[in-house]
């Protein structure tokens, strides 16, 4: 299971493409750069462009370019754009209400909805701390991105101390 959805994957990859081209790029190149299709990569840019992410320029030299400085854009605000609401689970859907077909059966019994109505606000806190800047160049001001403990890392929990309460 990804959080992030081919489409995002791929939203990201363009992004980050048009960042490190300053002059722009043409849907056949960026398809090309990554090995896409350049059907979904012009749809991609299509839906990047409606959400005024991204600027097209018609003609011999056209072509896609940022309509925007990537420190300007939160990852949170691309994941909302393209994945039309990112959630962590159905219930925290804000138009979970209204569409009943994406409503949880479970919702009136759930034990765990507030509990993880949390983890989701926290998740999207450290998303609206981290711009497309910090992705796409490593020496960019670390962020929320930079505060988040690593996976594998030493933690309050050492070996020891697990060691200790599973004897």
């Amino acid at each position: 299971m990804t959080l992030l959805s081919r489409k995002a994957d791929y939203a990201l990859l363009i992004l980050s493409y048009l960042h490190q081209n300053k002059t722009g790029g043409t849907a056949r190149a960026i398809a090309e750069q990554f090995g896409l299709s350049r059907p979904f990569v012009a749809n991609i840019l299509k839906e990047l462009c409606q959400n005024g992410f991204i600027t097209s320029h018609r003609g011999v030299k056209g072509g896609y370019a940022l309509a925007r400085d990537a420190a300007t854009i939160t990852l949170a605000e691309l994941l909302e754009a393209v994945e039309e609401g990112f959630r962590l689970t159905v219930c925290n859907n804000a138009h979970a209400a209204a569409a009943t077909a994406d409503a949880c059966s479970h919702a009136g019994t759930c034990t765990v909805k507030g509990p993880m109505a949390e983890v989701h606000q926290r998740l999207m806190g450290v998303l609206h701390g981290v711009t497309l800047l910090e992705l796409f160049d490593p020496k960019a001001k670390p962020s929320a991105l930079h505060a988040l403990p690593l996976l594998g890392a030493k933690s309050c929990c050492s070996t020891a101390a697990v060691d200790t309460v599973t004897a």
